[in-house]
């Protein structure tokens, strides 16, 4: 798999969210080993897309099509200033449930201080995991630019999410307090109303 993930700010969250509904009507019909994607903008005016597809070579056949290269000059100028790209193929997924149906979604970025042992306790927390939060429908997490990463974790809602945070077994705060020194986070974005789709 291969994941772009296209950061920046915007103060017309309404116009980018009407470019991400024409990309789906418009584009991705024609579009080329695009398998979904996840959007939207908190409420600072921080917005992120994170698109999937199959490969690095799909991806590249699809930023070549003359549509879409129509439609990145008219969204870009949704955002305020500068805008980020990071690509990746060392991509982990946690499934618990249809992504897609999650109403609260939240992006975790920071750097990973061991990326071996990062993999393995990704890993090893999913089954974990789909005990203890309930709450939680799945990650997607990309590795990105030497030691980076950027995770997307969908949820049930954010109440149920708050909640499980403060009710999770006696042993599992240690053994989060292990993780986030693998994973230092740096960044939250909470997406209120994500904007999410799945390849048809």
């Amino acid at each position: 798999m291969f994941i772009q993930v296209i950061e920046g700010h915007t103060s017309d969250p309404v116009a980018l969210h009407r470019q991400s509904d024409a990309w789906h009507r418009e584009i991705e019909p024609g579009a080329i080993g695009y398998l979904g994607s996840t959007g939207g903008v908190t409420s600072d005016g921080d917005a992120i897309f994170v698109a999937r597809f199959e490969s690095v070579d799909a991806a590249m056949q699809n930023s070549k099509r003359p549509e879409q290269s129509s439609w990145w000059a008219e969204t870009e100028k949704c955002f305020d200033g500068p805008i980020t790209f990071h690509d990746t193929t060392d991509v982990q997924i946690m499934d618990h449930g249809d992504k897609d149906q999650a109403p609260f979604v939240q992006v975790m970025e920071g750097h990973v201080t061991d990326m071996e042992r990062a993999h393995s306790m990704n890993e090893q927390a999913d089954e974990a995991l789909r005990t203890v939060r309930p709450d939680l429908i799945g990650t997607v997490t990309a590795f990105h630019d030497g030691d980076a990463f950027t995770e997307v974790a969908y949820f049930t809602s954010r109440e149920e999410a708050r909640t499980a945070e403060q009710e999770m077994p006696s042993e599992m705060p240690e053994e989060f307090a292990d993780f986030q020194d693998v994973m230092k986070v740096e960044r939250y974005l909470d997406i209120e109303e994500p904007w999410l789709a799945s390849a048809q």
